[in-house]
């Protein structure tokens, strides 16, 4: 098989909250695998449909940005979804294209 990623692949296991836009309301949580900027694969117990738009947030600790906590807003769709659990758990991976987002930091200086 071909290596298609053109950015580089973080290996982060973080909360992450995901929003249906047309189910603007609800939201489901979920976790991430892997990110990147232009892709994430996280687990989450809803079923997705390939093509579904999402809205994604997530919150990098300040462990990991070695700073001030940091959230990241992004807009993106879906590519795959693994329907196959992890050790038995109910929860189906999900592969989704980033098509645009942005970082809100925390820091009150920055604003």
């Amino acid at each position: 098989m071909t290596e298609r990623r053109t950015a580089r692949r973080y290996d982060l296991s973080l909360p992450v909250m995901i929003r249906v836009p047309v189910e603007q309301a609800t939201s489901r949580n979920g976790k991430t695998r892997d990110i990147s900027t232009r892709g994430i694969y996280f687990t989450i117990d809803q079923d997705l449909g390939a093509g579904a738009e999402l809205d994604i947030t997530l919150t990098l600790p300040a462990e990991v940005t070695r700073g001030s906590e940091v959230f990241i807003r992004a807009m993106g769709k879906v590519i795959r979804v693994d329907k196959t659990p992890d050790n038995g758990s109910s929860r189906v991976g999900v592969a989704a294209v980033i098509e645009r987002y942005e970082i809100i930091r925390t820091d009150s200086s920055t604003q």
